[in-house]
């Protein structure tokens, strides 16, 4: 559960970036957000397949 909470940090932080850069008129900075927007839903989606096997993996071994 903490990777989840850091990737909704990460996410959280590129969101300001991205507003910042919004506001000071800073494309760099602008960018710089989005790109760590990006990586954290990219992160959220591995822990999402990772869970889906952890879980087809116990349903086979019978641990529901």
């Amino acid at each position: 559960m903490t990777d989840r909470m850091e990737h909704k940090g990460e996410d959280l932080k590129g969101r300001a970036k991205e507003a910042a850069g919004a506001v000071t008129d800073n494309d760099d900075l602008r960018r710089d957000g989005k790109g760590d927007q990006a990586a954290a839903g990219f992160k959220e989606k591995v822990d999402d397949v990772r869970d889906g096997i952890t879980d087809a993996v116990d349903k086979l071994r019978g641990k529901d």
